[in-house]
């Protein structure tokens, strides 16, 4: 494990919280992309005992976007390892094996919209913003990210006019799940991943895995990816767990991770 100075974590059981934190706004440059890609690729090594994370930022806001001076620098020469670290990161954060919530407060802007989007599930504070600015600045890239917290017809609208739009009015559409006071943000947020975390370890992983494989897959082809990893679970100890379990209405205990 490498050691990373702009992540913070702890795990409290089953559950895990990590902060980005690069004052004054979390934004991201080639160290964070490379420490939220290396965390994230490891997670099993950084946060053994945990089934879901949340994610959060430390300081005003959850993360205000890429740092500019990167892009400054940026030419047809260099892009394409920069944007190679960039997206990487991002799959770091959808392809990890355990549910992870993003709590956002502040602003989650262009790379920190992305990186909230990467994650499973979002819960907002009260003024939270959301934004794909890049149009500002003569870059793009976001709008598929944005894609999965809200319809075609806002992606286009958030992503022409690079302008902040609040959490409230992304709620309706379903990418974000709850918007609470500022001070309940961390708790809320953790108390869903609690919720989620009270499975096996070993489903929530396939789960996750079927999640995203279903994820843009039409009807029948998805149902039977899913159907794949049922049988793939079936061979686990805590498949029949959960459901004796159940019958005899006690609370599981599992033997995986």
């Amino acid at each position: 494990m490498r050691d990373l100075t702009l992540l913070d974590w702890q795990e409290d059981g089953p559950i895990a919280t990590v902060w980005l934190d690069r004052p004054p706004v979390n934004a991201t440059d080639h160290q964070l992309y490379s420490e939220i890609r290396e965390f994230f690729g490891n997670l099993t090594e950084y946060l053994p005992r945990a089934r879901a994370v949340v994610l959060a930022g430390r300081g005003r806001h959850f993360c205000a976007g890429n740092d500019l001076a990167e892009f400054q620098t940026m030419d047809p020469e260099n892009a394409p390892e920069r944007l190679q670290l960039a997206r990487e990161t991002f799959w770091a954060i959808y392809d990890s094996p355990y549910p992870v919530i993003a709590a956002v407060h502040g602003v989650a802007v262009g790379s920190g919209l992305a990186i909230a989007a990467s994650c499973d599930l979002v819960v907002a504070a009260e003024g939270a913003r959301f934004a794909t600015p890049e149009v500002n600045v003569g870059v793009l890239g976001g709008a598929k990210h944005l894609s999965r917290l809200v319809p075609q017809g806002m992606v286009r609208l958030m992503h022409y006019t690079g302008d902040l739009y609040p959490a409230e009015r992304l709620l309706p559409y379903g990418g974000i799940v709850e918007i609470v006071a500022p001070e309940r943000l961390l708790e809320a947020a953790q108390d869903l991943a609690r919720s989620i975390a009270r499975h096996s370890p070993v489903t929530l992983e396939l789960a996750k895995r079927s999640l995203n494989g279903i994820e843009y897959m039409e009807l029948k082809p998805g149902y039977e990816f899913e159907q794949s990893l049922t049988r793939e679970l079936s061979g686990h100890a805590d498949s029949k767990e959960a459901v004796n379990a159940f019958l005899e209405r006690r609370d599981p205990v599992y033997t995986g991770r």
